[in-house]
């Protein structure tokens, strides 16, 4: 069997989408304006949806699994299960006032008018806070509502707010946090199971490297136990010795997040000749 995927036709989370299958070592071939396509050395089947829709599909079980962002998945409420947070995509929804106002919090809201592409989310936002406001559903530009009159607030999709400062609003409130995830069917045959975990796993193995570099150094043996207790690794680091006497070379994996602390004491500590290389997969 194949695994039927849905993921957006366009735009920037179909671009990641298949930059992250390809990465997980998946072809797929795929024509000009085709709305289907397989992968030719993985069992998987490529759907090419509208984000909307995607969760829709993913329910009926047209589809087994989608990319989709959280922001979709939740706004239309599904009965799918999200089963793996894919990394990319990320962005927020928030309220976003005008320049010249203070949003206060929730009750600033009170008898407003908000215009949103997201009315099911704000609607839950405006119930847990025993909020009563006008909501107005845009399909796009929600950003230009207050200035033509049409609303006092919008609750919109926030990257990095530039959009919302071109038209004169300020982000006040953020209401969820997104990113794209896969989303899967409910009932799940034990043969789609495992393919899907097949995917996963490489899904992991390229998310796992994309935070961490490989390390290579040269230690003086004077401070190679100093050196290495800087150098937790996956279980510990290699130590080789060098044609040089009285010197190792070490490698080593230092978390992104680690990675310009970590350097700087390793410099301290007497390493030399440091080389840092991304990692393509890392499997544990």
């Amino acid at each position: 069997m194949r695994l039927k995927l849905a993921i957006q036709k366009s735009g920037r989370l179909h671009d990641d989408s298949m930059r992250l299958l390809k990465e997980c070592g998946i072809d797929i071939a795929n024509g000009v304006n085709k709305l289907k396509a397989e992968a030719t050395n993985f069992p998987i089947e490529l759907f090419f949806l509208r984000d909307d829709d995607i969760p829709q599909y993913v329910e009926d079980g047209v589809a087994d699994i989608g990319f989709v962002g959280e922001n979709v998945v939740y706004e239309k409420a599904k009965k799918v299960d999200v089963a793996y947070a894919l990394g990319f995509g990320k962005c927020r929804l928030s309220f976003a006032v005008r320049k010249n106002e203070e949003f206060t919090g929730a009750s600033f809201l009170a008898n407003k008018k908000i215009a949103t592409s997201y009315p099911v989310l704000v609607q839950k936002y405006l119930d847990a806070h025993k909020i009563t406001a006008e909501i107005h559903e845009i399909s796009g530009s929600v950003e230009i509502a207050p200035g033509i009159g049409l609303a006092d607030v919008v609750c919109d999709l926030v990257s990095s707010g530039s959009t919302l400062f071109m038209n004169g609003l300020k982000e006040s409130e953020t209401i969820l946090e997104s990113q794209a995830v896969l989303i899967k069917h409910k009932n799940f045959s034990v043969e789609a199971n495992a393919i899907l975990e097949r995917l996963m796993f490489r899904m992991e193995s390229v998310k796992k490297a994309k935070k961490n570099k490989y390390v290579l150094l040269n230690a003086p043996n004077d401070n190679i136990e100093k050196i290495i207790s800087l150098l937790p690794g996956m279980k510990s680091p290699t130590v080789l010795a060098l044609a040089t006497p009285g010197w190792s070379s070490v490698h080593s994996v230092i978390a992104e997040s680690d990675f310009w602390e970590i350097i700087e004491q390793l410099k301290a500590a007497g390493a030399e000749g440091i080389l840092v290389i991304p990692i393509e997969k890392m499997i544990l």
